[in-house]
């Protein structure tokens, strides 16, 4: 639960040519790992001097010392001697590959309650991986304000967004670019799971069983009624 700012990027190992057709790249087709943490480090501070000189950056707490010039370049020294790190995974197996993946990411808080092991009126004791210890799973007492400091580190500012299209799958391309990108590499179409459905048939689906089924005979349907304009319930079974 630490502050640990990091972006994850899926990169396309093709795309279309001039005279639109599909182009794959070759295996080794990405950046080095090494020069791909340096050549990041390079962009991203690059930016953030931008932005310092057009008084865009803004300062807090602590942080406000680096307003001042020679403080901020220092700042910069410090970022450019250190080693950034950067990973890249191997090829995803698929579209449903790449959706589990991003999800695990995407779609999850801070900390899931299962790993809230305990707390009183003044601590919260969580439990954690110890990476200096052959990652053994250990538990870690904090007092209630530092848990929720460090949780609140984790929710995204107003207006930010979490996920981010470029190239083919950005929003103006979908129709064109990345339909005819489909065509070419045959590539398989996915039809929503629940379009079309009711609301019944999808619960059916999700808990496994018939909730229409009568719990008393076994055998009846139960019919939803409406009593009022946005509340629904279901009635016994007419046998």
């Amino acid at each position: 639960m630490h502050y640990h700012p990091h972006i994850h990027t899926v990169v396309l190992a093709g795309g279309l040519t001039k005279n639109n057709q599909w182009q794959n790249s070759s295996k080794k087709f990405f950046l080095p790992v090494k020069v791909l943490a340096k050549k990041f480090r390079g962009k991203f501070l690059h930016h953030v001097k931008q932005y310092y000189r057009q008084n865009l950056l803004m300062f807090y707490e602590d942080a406000r010392k680096y307003q001042q010039p020679k403080r901020f370049r220092d700042l910069l020294k410090q970022c450019y001697a250190k080693n950034w790190y950067a990973y890249t995974k191997k090829t995803f197996s698929g579209p449903l590959a790449v959706v589990r993946y991003l999800g695990r990411y995407t779609h999850r808080i801070a900390i899931s309650n299962t790993r809230i092991v305990a707390m009183d009126e003044h601590t919260v004791t969580i439990s954690v991986r110890d990476s200096n210890d052959n990652n053994q799973m250990k538990t870690l007492t904090l007092s209630g304000v530092e848990f929720i400091r460090r949780f609140l580190l984790h929710i995204l500012p107003k207006g930010f967004v979490k996920i981010r299209h470029y190239g083919l799958l950005a929003n103006r391309n979908k129709k064109t670019k990345l339909e005819l990108s489909r065509k070419l590499t045959l590539s398989p179409t996915y039809k929503p799971k629940f379009e079309s459905l009711t609301t019944v048939e999808i619960l059916c689906i999700l808990v496994g069983r018939d909730v229409t089924m009568c719990p008393i005979c076994g055998k009846g349907k139960l019919q939803a009624s409406i009593r009022y304009p946005k509340e629904h319930r279901l009635n016994g079974c007419r046998n």
